[in-house]
């Protein structure tokens, strides 16, 4: 189905179950820490190494509140400071092993979720979601270019 061809308020219902569906998912994670410090290590497990300021935008707050929550995540051990090799004035925030495990953790639990829920679905249902994979996934991308910005 071309664009043109898309039903009137297609996109808008589409983008209201995704949407429904995401806020429902996230408030299911466990809240053993904020949804912006889970979020700060998932960027940094996806993106690599990043400036404080990078993060402070690509999550939306403030680079003082940032520092705060990079010096909370290095005491608990989850992301560590290092130098730039590139440039010697500027420090990354760079994700530890621990942080790696604490993402992965929390990934594969959200993805059990969804298995548990996808499992109540009827056949016809799941072959219509495992068709909209390619869009799913493309969606995806969309949106961690468009919040991400450019790799540091």
């Amino acid at each position: 189905m071309s664009r043109q061809n898309t039903a009137p308020g297609a996109s808008a219902a589409i983008g209201a179950a995704l949407y429904g569906l995401a806020t429902r998912a996230a408030r299911r994670l466990p809240r053993d820490m904020s949804l912006t410090s889970a979020a700060t290590l998932a960027t940094l497990d996806r993106t690599g190494p990043r400036r404080i300021t990078d993060l402070a935008a690509v999550e939306g707050v403030t680079q003082p509140a940032m520092t705060a929550l990079v010096r909370v995540m290095e005491e608990s051990g989850l992301v560590e400071r290092r130098g730039d090799a590139s440039d010697k004035r500027v420090t990354l925030v760079c994700l530890t092993e621990a942080g790696a495990i604490y993402v992965r953790t929390r990934r594969q639990a959200g993805v059990h979720a969804f298995e548990r829920l996808i499992g109540e679905l009827t056949g016809d249902e799941i072959e219509a979601l495992v068709a909209a994979l390619p869009a799913l996934r493309h969606l995806a991308e969309l949106e961690s270019q468009d919040r991400e910005g450019p790799k540091q």
